[in-house]
């Protein structure tokens, strides 16, 4: 119907004198012109076509459906219905009022509506006026083949639209099969993700400063070995305090607040750690402390953020994002931490990344917002989608992290908790002692220098990151083709334990630097499948509680980091080489794989 009456609008507006005759008038010219072969209505009758270029949208007004029924009344009611001359060119308006077909015009949802086709007026000539009405079909046939192609295209471009409506970004009008990942980054949840990723790479950058300056400082202030793992662990004395309150106050003023204040704290102990070096012991420690403190916060504050910002479909993705920039971290600060301090001295490189965390505070502030519901600039689309892709999957982005004072009892009477906090505790184990000890594990068991063992250490963080990301990819499309939360956090966690065991086994053996790296590049990559196991757990098993969830199992991590990052010191003062402290990680990770197999749930179990 939309086809007809379009048509016939094309063909009224096409010839004033068939419009004329729709009100009335026309009807006497006919009559008038019957034995004089009227040249207007032959000529529109026998030649208007439409015209393929240009053709876009075709709009179903009512002035053109009311068009197409006076055409209709013309016909039947015209003068002398008997004549031969006027039913046949009535029969010839009808066949180029019906030819096209209605599935030429097929749209999906989000193409409401074509632009009106465009019909011209041929002038008659003798040729084209004894145009048989059978040549008429074929040439109009043909015409529809032609723009059967335009057709398919459109509706392709349609399609793509309607599946950038459901993923949650805004309608643009434009293809977005050219550039899907861009207008994915114009998403209000993926701008949050991003800046969490940035916090969470200077969360990592700052820390790994002193991973590198470890040496020289020694040898500046004549610290033993045992006394720079001494050093190494007072950032995590404080790292131990504040997960659970920070994840507290997160849940109940949010997780861009307590973010905003770890980040500009963190970094201000960061440009003073070089002066309390250069004290006392004592200060240094207190620094340090203090800085483990403030980016105790981070961990909480970013599965706060991604539980609000993120359906549950997403957020493995989005954990993985978050924690790609924490790994990069790791990467920017080992390979830059040397060039600094040879530029700027010992100093250096403290208050480059230091300074940084005033720049990521000044674009924080004013471009983030605490959760979905009090950002103005999100689509409409973009908030329909957070809350619905939560919907048995957690909760949505109104319930998650309404603070409140957690049920205790309930939480720590739960396996699956101690199942996340043992994971944690694991992770935290392995992931100091390589984050803390690899520089000198490359500079005094393989014999390279300070500069090339940052460069080998850095190659492996990142994979780490790449890892984490793929992790959070599969994971996420491993629930969407109805695979239970449970197994799939089961599967990824699995991964990130049994992988590095292996790995650092196989590192014992070797005595190659870049050999060493690959398998050092193989425990790390395969240990960031963790990031799509326990620690996306906390937003399943208790989304309201997510922060406080993450603070505890945090916390138990630091103090398991403690041991390790002290162990690791002694075990090399005493024993004069790290592999036995590795052997002792990989049967560990073996024990934590079965404990976590055993009692880890992807159900909600808090309300």
């Amino acid at each position: 119907m939309a086809c007809a009456a379009a048509s016939a609008g094309c063909l009224v507006h096409a010839d004033p004198s068939l419009r004329r005759g729709a009100d009335g008038i026309g009807v006497h010219k006919l009559k008038s012109e019957r034995e004089n072969q009227p040249s207007s209505l032959a000529a529109l009758g026998r030649h208007s076509h439409w015209s393929a270029p240009g053709f876009e949208r075709l709009s179903a007004s009512p002035s053109l459906a009311a068009s197409g029924h006076r055409l209709e009344q013309i016909r039947h009611s015209g003068p002398n219905p008997q004549s031969s001359l006027v039913r046949k060119k009535m029969n010839a308006l009808s066949s180029l009022l019906t030819i096209p077909s209605a599935s030429m015009f097929t749209k999906t949802r989000c193409c409401s509506s074509f632009s009106p086709l465009k019909c011209h007026y041929q002038s008659a000539d003798n040729t084209a006026s004894k145009m048989s009405t059978n040549q008429k079909l074929q040439k109009l046939q043909h015409k529809r083949r032609m723009l059967r192609p335009i057709d398919q295209s459109r509706n392709m471009t349609c399609q793509a639209q309607a599946a950038s409506s459901d993923l949650g970004m805004p309608s643009t009008g434009l293809d977005l099969t050219r550039s899907p990942f861009i207008t994915l980054l114009n998403t209000e949840r993926v701008k949050v993700a991003l800046m969490v990723a940035f916090a969470m790479a200077l969360c990592n950058a700052d820390r790994v400063v002193m991973s590198v300056a470890i040496m020289p400082l020694s040898t500046t202030y004549n610290w033993s070995t045992s006394f720079a793992g001494i050093i190494q662990s007072s950032f995590l004395w404080g790292y131990m305090v504040s997960p659970i309150p920070g994840g507290m106050l997160a849940d109940r003023y949010g997780g861009k607040v307590v973010m905003g204040w770890g980040v500009i704290v963190w970094s201000l102990a960061t440009m003073f750690t070089p002066w309390a070096a250069s004290h006392s012991m004592g200060m240094l420690l207190a620094m340090r402390a203090l800085m483990g403190l403030a980016e105790g916060v981070a961990m909480p504050c970013m599965n706060n953020m991604v539980c609000k910002w993120f359906p549950g479909t997403e957020r493995a993705r989005a954990v993985g994002l978050t924690m790609a920039g924490f790994h990069l971290g790791s990467v920017g600060g080992l390979i830059l931490t040397p060039v600094l301090m040879k530029n700027y001295g010992l100093s250096g490189p403290f208050w480059v990344f230091g300074l940084l965390g005033v720049v990521w505070l000044s674009l924080w502030a004013p471009s983030v917002y605490k959760d979905p519901q009090s950002n103005p600039s999100i689509s409409s689309s973009e908030y329909a989608h957070i809350e619905q892709g939560s919907e048995g999957l957690g909760s949505s982005s109104k319930e998650a992290g309404k603070g409140g004072l957690p049920p205790f009892r309930q939480i720590f009477s739960k396996m699956p908790t101690w199942a996340i906090i043992v994971a944690n505790a694991m992770n935290n184990w392995g992931y100091f002692i390589l984050l803390s000890w690899m520089p000198v594990y490359f500079n005094t068991v393989l014999g390279v220098n300070l500069k090339e063992a940052a460069w080998f250490s850095a190659a492996p963080w990142a994979m780490m990151g790449l890892a984490g990301f793929f992790a959070g990819a599969c994971s996420d499309r491993l629930i969407q083709m109805g695979v239970s939360i449970t197994n799939v956090r089961k599967i990824m966690q699995s991964i990130g334990f049994v992988g590095p065991a292996v790995a650092l086994l196989c590192l014992n053996t070797v005595r190659d630097p870049a050999v060493a790296s690959a398998w050092l590049t193989a425990a790390l990559g395969l240990s960031a499948f963790s990031q799509a196991g326990f620690l996306v757990n906390h937003q399943e098993i208790g989304p309201r509680y997510a922060g406080f969830l993450h603070g505890v199992s945090n916390t138990a991590g630091t103090f398991a980091a403690i041991i390790s990052t002290v162990g690791t010191g002694y075990f090399i003062e005493r024993l004069g080489s790290i592999q036995a402290f590795l052997t002792v990680t990989a049967v560990l990770y073996v024990i934590s794989t079965v404990f976590w197999n055993m009692f880890a749930s992807g159900e909600r179990i808090f309300h």
